[in-house]
């Protein structure tokens, strides 16, 4: 399987900030491990129904990147 480059990342991410993409990269997802983590960060965890479960290892790793900037704003009480 072909690793993920900064053009996959931003057609399955959308906008996002660069380095979040550079980090995203560096960590050589799969599609698949990407697609959960942008699913997570969406608040669509219940798509996985009665299977789901938490996050570990990588899928957790990107999750973290998705949503390291809100965490902070939302510490700051600032919105984007």
């Amino acid at each position: 399987m072909t690793a993920l480059g900064p053009d996959e990342v931003r057609r399955l991410c959308g906008d996002i900030a660069d380095w979040k993409i550079v980090n995203i990269v560096a960590k050589d997802p799969t599609i698949e491990e990407l697609e959960v983590a942008l699913a997570w960060a969406a608040g669509e965890s219940d798509v996985m129904g009665k299977e789901r479960h938490s996050l570990s290892g990588k899928t957790a790793e990107l999750y973290d990147i998705l949503v390291a900037d809100e965490e902070w704003d939302e510490e700051q009480g600032t919105t984007l």
